[in-house]
């Protein structure tokens, strides 16, 4: 490849950069005659941080924290574009594709809140706390429909409003606002931002408020939303010399993982915002999926195998169970 300049996409929140950071690290260790560049490009969800995305009887629209990054890759003024893959929707525009999903990191959520010592003066919990010992009527803040869902699945008199805002931003709602309990963010979000969770479960990290305490939530109680901790890598379908940097940047398992998530969120008809969770890993060449919906009432789960080449069927057959 000759050498020239590659224009990177991400938009501009602390860890959209920091995700973009890692891909052109990644391209730059492996195409070192190449330059590669980082473009900030304000999405809409960026400009609505404020507002619930979440009305509910409203429809959302699609790509809010990508459209912008996407037309800018359709009128070359970009060459690819790095997501959280979370926030992909299912179907791209045409002419664009999935090129490339990066390494997965730790899928799981986090249950941040107060520390009961704290001098604060705002009510705090114990080390170590579950979603059930929190008291009757206390306040976890989150705008994610799954998140909700699971939460009043395990406690039914918590309160779950909505938060908006980048991680931080929601971390220093919590320490600052009485009214908040506890809010629920994904441990992959505040790994890559440099934040930390100490043995004894301690939140730490610059920018961090003193006194929060944090409960990393294995996926038998919150079980992660279609591609969380994944980075996808959004590009044109006919563009060679990208195609030959994101097989470079190509994790298998992770994208037949993802494969495999998004055919169910494509199967139930949902977006990023649906009360739908699913995660699929890799065993033996074999794909296990492990599905959730709250779409029309009480909980719904399924859970099957297939071979890790039947990633979409394996998608489609869960989604299909989950609607029957």
């Amino acid at each position: 490849m000759s050498a020239s300049s590659i224009i990177i996409a991400t938009r501009g929140s602390a860890l959209a950069l920091a995700q973009s950071n890692m891909v052109q690290a990644q391209c730059r260790a492996v195409f070192p005659q190449l330059a590669f560049e980082l473009r900030i490009i304000k999405t809409t969800g960026d400009k609505l941080q404020t507002a619930s995305l979440a009305q509910e009887g409203k429809a959302l629209p699609k790509g809010l924290f990508t459209k912008e990054l996407e037309v800018a890759l359709l009128n070359r003024e970009a060459d690819f574009a790095v997501h959280s893959l979370k926030d992909l929707p299912t179907e791209l525009p045409t002419g664009l594709k999935l090129a490339a999903v990066g390494e997965r990191a730790d899928v799981r959520d986090v249950l941040i809140y107060r520390d009961e010592r704290s001098k604060s003066g705002r009510r705090g919990f114990k080390l170590k706390l579950a979603i059930e010992d929190l008291p009757e009527g206390a306040v976890v803040a989150t705008s994610s429909t799954r998140r909700k869902a699971q939460l009043l699945t395990h406690n039914p008199t918590l309160k779950v409003p909505d938060i908006r805002g980048n991680v931080l931003t929601r971390i220093q709602k919590l320490a600052e606002k009485p009214e908040l309990d506890a809010t629920v963010l994904a441990l992959a979000g505040i790994t890559r931002l440099k934040f930390l969770i100490s043995a004894e479960g301690r939140l730490q990290g610059e920018g961090i408020p003193e006194g929060l305490l944090a409960t990393i939530l294995e996926t038998s109680v919150m079980l992660p939303c279609v591609g969380q901790g994944a980075v996808a890598i959004e590009s044109r379908e006919q563009d060679e010399k990208v195609r030959a940097i994101c097989e470079h940047l190509d994790h298998f398992n992770t994208h037949q993982c993802v494969a495999a998530e998004r055919a169910f969120l494509a199967g139930m008809g949902g977006g990023c915002q649906s009360p739908v969770a699913a995660y699929a890993q890799v065993s033996n060449e074999q794909l296990r999926m492990r599905a959730l919906s709250f779409a029309n009432g009480p909980v719904r789960r399924a859970e099957a195998t297939r071979p890790i080449k039947e990633a979409v069927e394996l998608g489609e057959q869960l989604a299909a169970e989950l609607k029957a």
